[in-house]
């Protein structure tokens, strides 16, 4: 859709003109290797997509902020000045999250009129929540700059941290940092080596050579909220309180290498508390030879990690399930794939696989087939590209 056709739309909801109207967008990612482990002060490696969270956004002269999405009937108005009143809402918590968030960092946001086009599939497991977190703050704080004359660069880093607590504080997700960080600096052809306890990253070439990334979407509902990502996070706590009786200084998972918990592990009494902690750093483990491996070229062994890293979330994080499952021993089936894993915190979402260009046709048909007729549902299949972080933008749509 161009973004003539948004303001359009824009316009026949709410009346007025195009005076005014400023769009911005912000991407879904894809996390090639490294899941469970940001909220563990660990390393992961994301790449923003081109698929994304659209804003159309027309400043007001009040404190009320309306929002409407090109995909529901529903329009929510909330008062800027009351936001805790708003945190059950089914769609537009997010947004409102946001700008409660960004009012308590001490950003001046002013009412305006908001309409979201998006192009994430929800529930996918490819951060549409994280994309429609950065977009609406970069649409806040670009609105409200302009409203009070307040000329400063925007500092994206911390629009994703305050996208990460809206989504924490407001909605009650404990969500690491990973998806906003990627939604708002991913840049086209590039991975991002980044490292969840302070925020430092690299941008790495993705050099896929005569390979694509092909997402795979279950179809299987999920919701974060509702999903035992909470109850991971709590045992991945659990563990590290254990293993601090030999690293005392040791505030995440993350900072403890696989040699050293190896040594230590038997500190973890508990069989299940010490799978969840064996996954989380050996997945650390794999996200260092996995950027080695790609600044190499090492297609075959970045995917061969892929592999791994899907077996341990399987086996050891038991965050995968039928379905994730079924679509990885599918691909892995097909000649001319080099990897594939689930992608996101799972129980449903999508797998991400790196598949030769030209077994790609081969790979939607086999992989489609054989998932419905295990699993009785039809599996999506996206060739994705990867792409810019958040950005205003006054062209066509990706």
């Amino acid at each position: 859709m161009e973004i003539g056709q948004l303001k359009g739309k824009f316009i026949e909801t709410y009346g007025g003109t195009e005076k005014g109207i400023r769009v911005f967008a912000s991407p879904g990612r894809v996390n090639l290797i490294g899941e469970h482990t940001d909220y563990n002060g660990g390393y992961v490696f994301p790449a923003a997509l081109t698929m994304d969270t659209t804003v159309i956004v027309r400043p007001r002269n009040d404190r009320i902020i309306r929002l409407m999405a090109t995909d529901l009937d529903d329009r929510v108005e909330a008062s800027l000045d009351r936001l805790e009143e708003y945190r059950d809402l089914k769609w537009g918590n997010y947004q409102l999250g946001v700008a409660d968030q960004l009012q308590k960092h001490g950003y001046k946001i002013n009412g305006c009129d908001m309409l979201y086009h998006g192009t994430i599939p929800y529930g996918a497991g490819l951060s549409s929540s994280a994309s429609i977190e950065v977009s609406t703050a970069l649409a806040l704080v670009s609105n409200g700059n302009e409203a009070f004359g307040i000329n400063k660069p925007i500092n994206l880093v911390e629009l994703a941290k305050i996208g990460q607590k809206a989504e924490n504080l407001y909605v009650g997700v404990n969500c690491g940092i990973m998806d906003q960080f990627a939604s708002a600096m991913g840049k086209a052809n590039h991975a991002i080596f980044l490292d969840a306890k302070d925020l430092s990253y690299e941008l790495v070439p993705l050099n896929l050579k005569d390979s694509k990334i092909v997402i795979t979407n279950t179809n299987k509902k999920r919701s974060l909220a509702d999903s035992k990502y909470n109850e991971r996070r709590s045992e991945c706590e659990t563990g590290l309180e254990m293993l601090k009786t030999a690293f005392h200084d040791v505030n995440f998972l993350g900072e403890i290498s696989y040699e050293q918990y190896n040594e230590y592990k038997y500190l973890i009494k508990d069989e299940v508390i010490r799978k969840r902690v064996e996954h989380v750093i050996s997945e650390n483990d794999r996200v260092l030879k996995s950027v080695d491996a790609l600044n190499k070229g090492d297609l075959q062994k970045f995917g061969r990690l892929m592999i791994e890293s899907h077996n341990s979330l399987r086996d050891l994080y038991k965050v995968t399930g039928v379905e994730l499952d079924t679509l990885v021993e599918e691909a892995l089936k097909v000649d001319g794939v080099l990897g594939s894993r689930m992608t996101g915190a799972g129980f449903g979402g999508c797998t991400v696989s790196i598949v030769k260009e030209d077994a790609i046709d081969e790979f939607i048909k086999q992989v489609g087939k054989n998932y419905e007729e295990r699993v009785g549902l039809k599996a999506t299949f996206y060739i994705s590209e990867t792409g810019d972080g958040a950005r205003e933008i006054k062209d066509i749509l990706d």
